[in-house]
């Protein structure tokens, strides 16, 4: 049925602030991730809003998405704010962390199916070559997909829904670490595989606490390089006027 004049005109006015939180969303989490906002600071909306030359609804639905990813928190009453930057959390996830994933690969050994480690190969395969090329958002997604598979091959999904919880809290963290650091850890991977596929839960076990218990050094090292950054002018400055130019979409 065509639409009427009415309609059509409501459809656009719909798709404008979508297209718009989106450009908002993009930048405001390029932002978070390069201390273009000091941890903890509250985060002004009317100069956000002013300096991406958008309204306060498409920049609030922005900012609603970058909370629930970790990026940006909402304290109810008081508004947004950036992130803050505790490594105290950092030691504390990790350990919880270090203590499930060796839980986890001993299981794995003992239940792993032949299939499962023929898909799991391919799987590195893929990620080997997304190195090459994918945004450090992808390569976030592919490292987390490595452990969380190996949580499911248990079987156990009270093991894989902790998993998840941990990863979605140290998300942040880890957008950190991996901003300043790609380095390759797909040969750790392979063979934690391997370990797992002979069954050597020894093997397994040392391969993945090494593993998890170097990127919480790595994060720890990036979290007090952030600082400096932002506090002793080695890098990006606090938040501050946008460059952003309206593209013909957005007028």
């Amino acid at each position: 049925m065509p639409k009427t004049p009415q309609a059509a005109t409501q459809g656009t006015a719909q798709e404008v602030p979508t297209h718009l939180s989106q450009r908002a969303y993009e930048r405001l989490r390029e932002m978070a991730i390069n201390y273009r906002f000091r941890p903890g600071e509250r985060l002004n909306e009317g100069v956000l809003a002013k300096d991406l030359q958008i309204s306060r609804t498409p920049l609030r639905e922005a900012m609603h998405r970058l909370v629930s990813e970790g990026l940006l928190q909402l304290i109810s009453g008081r508004g947004f704010f950036a992130r803050p930057l505790d490594v105290k959390e950092v030691c504390d996830l990790y350990e919880a962390r270090l203590a499930l994933e060796t839980a986890i690969v001993r299981l794995a050994c003992e239940r792993a199916a032949p299939e499962w480690l023929a898909t799991m190969n391919g799987y590195l395969d893929r990620s080997v070559s997304a190195h090459e090329s994918e945004p450090l958002e992808r390569l976030l997604e592919l490292d987390e997909g490595f452990h969380e598979r190996i949580a499911d091959c248990t079987g156990n999904l009270e093991l894989l829904r902790m998993l998840r919880s941990i990863n979605a809290r140290i998300h942040f963290f880890r957008w950190i670490d991996m901003q300043g650091r790609r380095d390759n850890t797909q040969a750790e991977h392979r063979a934690l595989i391997a370990a797992i596929g002979k069954g050597d839960a020894g093997t397994a076990v040392e391969i993945a606490h090494a593993h998890v218990a170097r990127r919480q050094d790595q994060i720890i090292d990036g979290i007090r390089e952030g600082y400096a950054r932002l506090y002793m002018g080695e890098g990006p400055q606090a938040a501050g006027p946008v460059s952003y130019t309206p593209s013909p979409e957005d007028q």
